[in-house]
């Protein structure tokens, strides 16, 4: 696996999907930054911006830059005739597909080192984080644990498909299908639990007396809405980018959950996909 983790890193330098997901990363980093620290200027002083607001930011939007290059990078290997090469020459399926499942995860965090360089242009304006080097470590683990995640997933999918448009598809429609789920139960596990209304009298505007949210989520329901938020990646972005992380244990978890049945499921698959 070390000879074909090698010649994976060798190609990885000079694709050009890779260089562009770097680049696409880092600038919208320095741009989604540099808004966040010109709405700091013009909002009212009493509204605290400071960087922990937008820093976390990609963790909504790393899963797109991994299915798609996963999907460009890994399909390359089927177009070419690489895998059946690889397995002609002595090297073994699982050999293979650690090999790519780790260079795609390797790809993952590099992309995610452009954003967190370039995000630190808002720091002269927002300053440093004020969550703290402890929390920002955990957050920056739990990101990591979850973007192998993402890696075994779009790995499992590219490895099993020899046609490249199909698989772009089906990674960035699976990762949308994804978030656009997420966000629904999240959204739902957001909904307050009492709600009041403005009733406007001839004396002015009035507060009415708080009432059940009739749309607040409850019981057992609420339970599982969020052992989902916190057991699928996209959910876990989510809860990053706002700050709202609830139970980190259990995402930590359920990364590791999802990237070893994937990965052993995908490994079974590919030892029976016949290559010719």
């Amino acid at each position: 696996m070390r000879k074909v983790l090698s010649a994976n890193f060798s190609r990885l330098w000079k694709d050009k999907v890779f260089w562009f997901c770097m680049g696409a990363m880092l600038v919208y980093s320095v741009v989604y930054m540099l808004n966040g620290c010109r709405q700091a200027t013009v909002a009212m002083s009493e509204y605290n911006y400071c960087i922990d607001k937008y820093y976390f930011h990609f963790a909504v939007v790393i899963g797109a830059f991994c299915a798609l290059f996963s999907s460009m990078f890994l399909e390359t290997e089927y177009s070419d005739g690489t895998i059946r090469n690889k397995i002609i020459v002595g090297h073994t399926r699982t050999g293979i597909y650690l090999a790519n499942l780790i260079s795609v995860f390797a790809a993952t965090l590099l992309i995610m080192v452009a954003w967190l360089i370039g995000a630190l242009t808002a720091v002269p304006v927002l300053g440093v984080w004020e969550m703290g080097v402890p929390n920002l470590l955990a957050y920056l683990f739990i990101a990591v644990m979850f973007e192998a995640a993402f890696s075994a997933i779009f790995t499992f999918i590219c490895m099993q498909s020899t046609n490249k448009a199909v698989t772009v598809a089906v990674s960035m429609l699976l990762f949308l299908g994804l978030l656009v789920f997420s966000s629904k139960i999240y959204n739902a596990l957001d909904e307050p639990e009492m709600t009041s209304s403005v009733i406007i009298t001839a004396n002015g505007m009035e507060m009415s007396e708080p009432a059940p949210n009739p749309n607040y989520v409850r019981g057992v329901t609420r339970m599982i809405y969020e052992f989902i938020t916190d057991f699928l990646p996209a959910g876990q972005g989510l809860q990053m980018w706002q700050l709202e992380i609830r139970n980190s244990v259990r995402m930590l978890m359920s990364s590791i959950a999802i990237t070893v049945l994937t990965t052993s499921c995908g490994i079974i698959v590919f030892k029976r996909k016949d290559l010719k």
